[in-house]
């Protein structure tokens, strides 16, 4: 409640408050002692309430100030008003900084809050784990103590932070972090930092590819260059040379094609599909057509193939199912050794269907299993050369199975042969899927 207090209504009280005082030492002969004795009683008075004032400021526990006659009613209310505001604006200021902080939390990124001369401030939960911080027991010490990384360390000494620093989390080595700070106010820094390690990863990926992409063209056509200088001079090259040129030319030639067909259909594989229930795929027939490519393949070989397909059909999508069996198919026969054997199942496991391929071939080293679909791996690069291979068999798998939430796996043991693998889900056997449409309708 607003009050209006002057010191024309100060003067006013004290005047009132003297009037008896001076009526009565007029009367009894004694002004000033009596005008003197009532000024005493009001200092006495005015320290009295004075001591309330500081009892109730420093010892009391009441919000609510004590009650007072006159002007200490006036100082009284006017502390308690005063006190309310402060709170009022204390609280205000409390949801303000609980709402910054829970809008820091809801970042993507770490933030981090420290002064010029390096000491922390605030950081939110994901600045504490990619940097080990502790908040708020590491409030007040240097940022370059608690993120001990010498770049970092230069970073913040330098003081130029108009470009972003790179550098390895101190808690996961595997994760790089990008920092990128900024002003925060006259004396403060905001640090922001976020995880990169994906986007170096497919940087990485993009630089591996190009080179990969740009060595396998290399090869044929250097081949391709070097006999046509040579057929430059037909005059003087032998009809068996010219024959041999012609005939490596083509498998050069046939060799640019696959590859480009292949980075083709993998670029048509990675477009996300919702169609995979639409189609239902012949597996067996698929599998017949294969077998037939199979033994026209491994002719020279003699190999022994074994196909044992149950009749059972899926819902997917023919051409990337095909894709992926075939690849599996046609490496089981390239790298088995003359006369061994391979068999190939498409069965019921449980729920499931499983698509194997069995050869009895030399087998792959367990270091080599987790990076066989990666583009462009190979376990042995001159043996894939000489055989024609791209290095992407296995990478079209991958991704065609991604398609059909299925996944490649491979049992292998050198010198005891490999297993290649894959199982489809229950919601892609046609039978299972038809009886549920026929239930719903």
């Amino acid at each position: 409640m607003d009050r209006d207090y002057s010191n024309l209504f100060a003067l006013r009280g004290l005047v009132l408050y003297l009037i008896p005082f001076f009526i009565l030492g007029w009367l009894i002969g004694y002004l000033w002692e009596t005008l003197t004795l009532g000024l005493a009683g009001l200092v006495v008075w005015h320290y009295y309430y004075q001591q309330r004032l500081t009892k109730w400021l420093w010892q009391s526990r009441n919000l609510l100030p004590p009650t007072a006659p006159g002007s200490w009613s006036y100082i009284y209310d006017g502390i308690y008003r005063n006190q309310r505001r402060s709170q009022h604006r204390r609280r205000s200021l409390a949801r303000l900084l609980r709402r910054f902080r829970e809008a820091a939390e809801a970042l993507p990124d770490a933030a981090i809050v420290f002064r010029k001369d390096g000491s922390l401030l605030w950081s939110n939960k994901l600045a504490q784990f990619y940097f080990g911080l502790r908040w708020p027991d590491d409030a007040g010490m240097r940022l370059s103590n608690l993120i001990r990384h010498p770049e970092f360390f230069s970073y913040l000494n330098k003081g130029d932070f108009s470009e972003a620093l790179t550098i390895p989390s101190p808690m996961r080595d595997s994760l790089d972090i990008e920092i990128r700070v900024m002003p925060y106010s006259d004396d403060q820094f905001l640090l922001v930092a976020r995880d990169v390690t994906q986007l170096k990863q497919l940087e990485n990926m993009r630089r591996d590819f190009v080179a990969n992409v740009s060595h396998e063209l290399k090869t044929p056509l250097t081949v391709l260059q070097g006999y046509l200088e040579m057929l430059g001079d037909v005059e003087n090259t032998p009809p068996a040379m010219t024959q041999k040129a012609l005939t490596q030319m083509q498998q050069q030639s046939d060799r640019m094609k696959n590859l480009v067909d292949q980075l083709l259909q993998l670029s048509r594989m990675e477009t996300p599909s919702h169609d995979v229930f639409e189609h239902v795929v012949d597996v067996p027939t698929v599998l017949g057509e294969l077998r037939q490519e199979a033994e026209k393949l491994s002719a020279d070989k003699q190999l022994k193939l074994v196909f044992d397909v149950e009749p059972i059909r899926v819902y997917g999508k023919s051409d990337l199912l095909r894709s992926a069996m075939q690849n599996l198919v046609t490496n089981a026969v390239r790298y088995t050794q003359a006369g061994g054997n391979i068999r190939v199942t498409w069965r019921k496991v449980r729920d499931e269907v499983e698509f194997s391929v069995e050869d009895n071939g030399p087998g792959i080293e367990n270091e080599h299993i987790p990076r066989l679909t990666e583009r462009f791996y190979r376990v042995d690069a001159d043996r894939n050369s000489d055989s024609g291979g791209t290095g992407l068999g296995l990478s079209i798998v991958k991704q065609a199975l991604e398609h059909h939430n299925s996944h490649l796996e491979v049992n292998s043991k050198p010198g005891a042969g490999s297993r290649f693998w894959f199982r489809l889900p229950a919601g892609l056997i046609e039978e299972r899927l038809g009886k549920a449409k026929s239930q719903k309708r």
